[in-house]
This record gives C-alpha cells, structure tokens and sequence, in this order.
C-alpha cells in the first residue's frame, strides 16, 4: 500500500526526517505587526525570533486553507493527516473540511484526518508512527487503530523561558503568567486528555525547573523502553542535548529524537522553549 503523509507546520522535522517520511506540510501564517510570514522554507527562524523580541503587539497565526490541504491531498496514494490538536487551533477543522470537499469534487479516495490532541514534536512522533505502520503489510483502518491508540498513551510536556506569548496568545491565563513572571516560577505545562493546556508542576528557578522536567518522565510515563521520546527546542540545542543527556540516565527509552522547533512552534514557545513527547 502506498500512503502519504501531509501534516501542519506545527509538525516539527529534521531535514533526514522530511525525507525520510517523504512528509508534505501545509504551512500556518505567522503575523507580527504588519508583516506576514509563511511557515514553510523560507522563513529565517533567527530573523523572526528577533522580531518577536522587538515587537510590541503579540503575534497572531491563522491555520491552513482547506484549499492548502486540497492540495496536499492529490495523488494516487492513501493520506494519513497530522494536525494540531482541535482545542488549540482551526486547523484540524479545515483539513477535515478539505477531505469532504475533495472526495466530493474529485470522488471517493481514503483520506484520515488525526487530532494529535498535542503540538510541535507530539505531531512529529505521531508522524513517525504513521510511516512505521506503513512499511508493515496493514490496511488503511488498521493503520487508524493504532495510530489512534499511540495518540491517546502519548504524553506531551513543555517548559518555557517565558509564557508571555502563550498568554497573549490566548492559549493560557494572563492571571497564570503574571504570577509566573513575578515569582520568578517557571512552570511545566502538559497536553491534557483532550489537547489543552495544563499547569503540571510549579517550580521557583530555570534549574530546578529543568530537573523537574527530566523528573516528570518518570512520574507520568510508563514502558519508556517502548518509546521514542521526541525533544523540540526553540534556538537552544545545547539545552536539549543536556537535557538528553540527564534523561539517558534515567531512562532507557527506545530511542530519542531532537528537532528544531519551526515558526509556529517558536511563536509559541519563544526562545529557550522546550517541548517533549513521548
């Protein structure tokens, strides 16, 4: 069986990894003032990361078309869609949108839209899923199954520098931030069960934050030696490679990945954002 996999620019990728997948992404628009960014190639991650900084107005995203998806849908393969998670973002509602207008245009073709009920590297991870079960002699449906079950067991968390954009951004209280930022608290938020955001850990200090981070594996995981554990990071590679490293003492897990976080991903996260999936 042949499939394709398309999925939003929240979905997070080494360039290996896009070539690997023979992945297609549907890029979000990034608004900063009154410039328009395009997630996709061209955009210079440093350039927007410093405009972000400078930038009093908090910026603004807006999800993929239906004709974006349409387009990324053509061809004689199945396609399994990855998208942001539906409580976070229009853009599982429009691709769903562009599976029934194109079989309805373009006739009956298999086409299944998954809400990764997460973001950033949670896309990715389940991206990768996809692509394994698709190298096994299983059915589209089959596929389905497990990919919807790998969703529900997957975990997603995140700590960031700063959550002044998170805020803005609608995605989590001003009230929340305001504190964290007064208290010199850096919080570890998580996905919950149906792709929020939650308040999961509260620690005073970036250290005992990142130690609590590499902790919150362990209490929230199980079967780690099953999984791949999935590490985005905005402009701190050093970062994730440490954290790597105090997680490879820990833990035994399969195998884990680092990706550079992209614009969507950035916006959110800000420079010195972590995100981890597993």
């Amino acid at each position: 069986m042949s499939i394709k996999i398309v999925a939003d620019s929240s979905c997070d990728l080494t360039e290996e990894m896009r070539k690997e997948l023979g992945i297609e992404l549907v890029p979000l628009t990034l608004q900063l003032g009154d410039k328009v960014y395009r997630d996709d190639d061209t955009l210079d991650i440093q350039a927007y990361l410093k405009h972000m900084k400078e930038e009093s107005h908090s910026p603004k995203t807006s999800c993929p078309s239906p004709n974006d998806f349409m387009e990324a849908y053509k061809g004689k393969e199945s396609v399994f869609v990855v998208t942001l998670s539906s409580a976070l973002s229009g853009t599982y509602n429009s691709a769903v949108l562009a599976k029934d207008m194109f079989i309805e245009e373009v006739g009956e073709k298999f086409i299944h839209v998954f809400n990764s009920f997460s973001a950033c590297i949670g896309e990715t991870l389940i991206s990768l899923k996809i692509h394994e079960l698709g190298k096994k002699n299983l059915n589209e449906w089959e596929i389905v199954e497990k990919v919807n079950k790998y969703i529900q067991e997957m975990k997603t968390f995140f700590l960031l520098e700063s959550l002044e954009h998170l805020s803005k951004a609608g995605r989590l209280h001003p009230v929340i931030a305001k504190i964290a930022n007064a208290l010199s608290i850096k919080p570890i938020m998580g996905a919950t069960d149906d792709g929020n955001i939650q308040m999961v850990h509260k620690v005073r200090g970036y250290k005992k934050a990142f130690q609590k981070f590499v902790d919150t594996i362990g209490e929230e995981g199980i079967n780690l030696e099953e999984k791949i554990l999935g590490i985005a990071h905005c402009n701190c590679l050093d970062r994730a490679l440490e954290f790597k490293k105090e997680v490879q003492k820990k833990y035994n897990f399969k195998d884990i990945i680092i990706v550079e976080m992209a614009g969507l991903s950035s916006t959110y996260a800000d420079d010195g954002g972590l995100v981890i999936a597993f």
